[in-house]
């Protein structure tokens, strides 16, 4: 009995996620919502470990996508990295087909509040961003809130990939190159 419960939940699971329609009629497969999870979750993994000298993280977006970052849902954007090449240094690519060294206190990020929704394009998803530094102090290992991401996604012959991913969040006031940013110190934050 217990085995057709969890088959049947299953079952009307896939279908009403296999059947996920926005208002302009633009639908998904279970397979495609599946698909784009494991894009948006397997960031943090690519990003924090500069897999293949960087290009499994710009692998991850289309060849003419950009990176940005804005300090409002929705507008305000600056782009900070535009297409393949800028991509893989941001994934941590040293220029020479290796990686960057990581830094002493690396931050794992944690993505949260998953909301992904069907457009005529592709999809639209948000969602809340976490990290959790590798630095124990008195407190334990913070968790710190850093705003969220705001992502076009569209289905390309590769699968999944973001068109455009952007990092919001309020309380930073986001220079128009990343090099050109003040060093963080979470103790003032």
């Amino acid at each position: 009995m217990q085995r057709t419960s969890l088959g049947l939940i299953a079952l009307a699971g896939t279908f009403l996620v296999g059947n996920a329609t926005a208002q302009s009629g633009a639908k998904f497969t279970a397979q495609d919502y599946v698909d784009i999870l494991q894009l948006i979750q397997g960031y943090s993994r690519i990003l924090e470990n500069c897999t293949n000298g960087g290009n499994d993280y710009a692998d991850m977006y289309t060849d003419d996508a950009t990176f940005g970052v804005s300090q409002t849902w929705g507008s305000g954007v600056k782009i900070w990295f535009r297409g393949r090449q800028e991509l893989a240094a941001a994934g941590g690519a040293d220029g020479k087909g290796g990686c960057r060294p990581p830094p002493p206190n690396p931050e794992y990020h944690i993505v949260a509040n998953l909301s992904i929704v069907p457009t005529p394009e592709g999809a639209k998803a948000t969602s809340t961003l976490l990290t959790m530094q590798n630095k124990t102090t008195e407190r334990g290992d913070p968790i710190h809130w850093e705003g969220g991401y705001e992502d076009t996604l569209v289905k390309t012959a590769k699968g999944w990939r973001f068109k455009q991913r952007i990092h919001v969040w309020s309380e930073v006031k986001w220079t128009d190159k990343p090099q050109d940013m003040p060093k963080r110190n979470l103790a003032d934050e």
